[in-house]
């Protein structure tokens, strides 16, 4: 099976472009807020197409989750997305999910799904020193597919997979309007930075899409200057090879962002607004 690092596609799909020159619907999909960072970089790539966001905040956080709950989750809250916006691409922008479900959606689902994994091959490809660290959730640094990509890509790199417990929680407290607790956020990121014979880290892969969320405050306290990968510009990349290029002059309906529990997520109407969801609302969908 052939991986790539960057988009999360296992094989190459057909077109999806959408018949009588419309334009696409796309389906972004996340735990909560982080799957925003991706949809910043779709809109840039496509600003024709209508977006439909989802946070499924009532399951939030994933990593909490078993796996069986986790597949039978996410399959749920899609089939319920799918029925109602009909959308020509699908793109789950979460590595926790992206990294055990895709393939149960692209069973259940014709609509071309696009997944976010760790961008191991650019940043090995582009360390000079030679170590790597891959920052992620607990979940996704468990995955076999994680470990995969790692022995596939890492050539003679070493890697270090650290996953964060708290990371996650402490970008959605920023984006909720919360302080920044940098002794908390500087815990998480220390064991990317790793010192060996004169060497250190330069590289350090965001396997979370909420991570991109704190990139500033990450680059104001790392103990030093390192390339923090971010996979969004990929993932966009990979939805235009899907869907085509933007169709010029064409005005998209407003972009609506959807949460399936609302009761920490409801009142960051401005905080979708900033990433130009104009409609947030609920859509009731419990945790079971």
């Amino acid at each position: 099976m052939a991986f790539d690092p960057l988009a999360g596609m296992k094989q190459p799909l057909p077109s999806a472009a959408p018949r009588g020159g419309r334009a696409p619907t796309i389906l972004v999909f996340d735990s909560g807020l982080g799957g925003l960072t991706v949809h910043r970089e779709l809109v840039r790539a496509r600003p024709d197409a209508r977006f439909v966001y989802c946070a499924d905040d009532a399951a939030f956080p994933y990593g909490a989750l078993s796996e069986e709950h986790l597949v039978a989750r996410v399959v749920q809250v899609m089939e319920r997305l799918v029925a109602a916006h009909a959308p020509d691409c699908i793109v789950i922008a979460c590595n926790t999910a992206s990294t055990l479900v895709l393939p149960h959606l692209r069973a259940r689902f014709t609509v071309p799904v696009v997944g976010t994994v760790p961008a191991v091959k650019p940043a090995c490809e582009t360390s000079v020193s030679r170590l790597v660290s891959v920052l992620a959730t607990p979940g996704t640094v468990a995955r076999d597919y994680t470990k995969a990509l790692v022995a596939e890509y890492r050539g003679d790199c070493a890697v270090t997979l650290v996953g964060s417990p708290r990371l996650a929680g402490l970008a959605e407290a920023t984006m909720r309007g919360e302080p920044a607790d940098l002794a908390a956020i500087a815990a998480e990121i220390a064991p990317c930075f790793v010192a060996v014979d004169g060497r250190r880290t330069d590289a350090v892969v965001l396997a979370c899409t909420h991570y991109p969320l704190l990139a500033d405050i990450f680059a104001e306290i790392a103990p030093w200057p390192v390339a923090w990968i971010d996979p969004a510009p990929a993932i966009a990349r990979r939805v235009t090879q899907i869907l085509g290029p933007a169709q010029p002059g064409h005005v998209p309906p407003p972009a609506t962002a959807l949460l399936t529990g609302g009761a920490a997520l409801a009142g960051l109407a401005t905080v979708f607004a900033g990433f130009g969801l104009g409609e947030t609302r609920v859509e009731s969908l419990p945790l079971h």
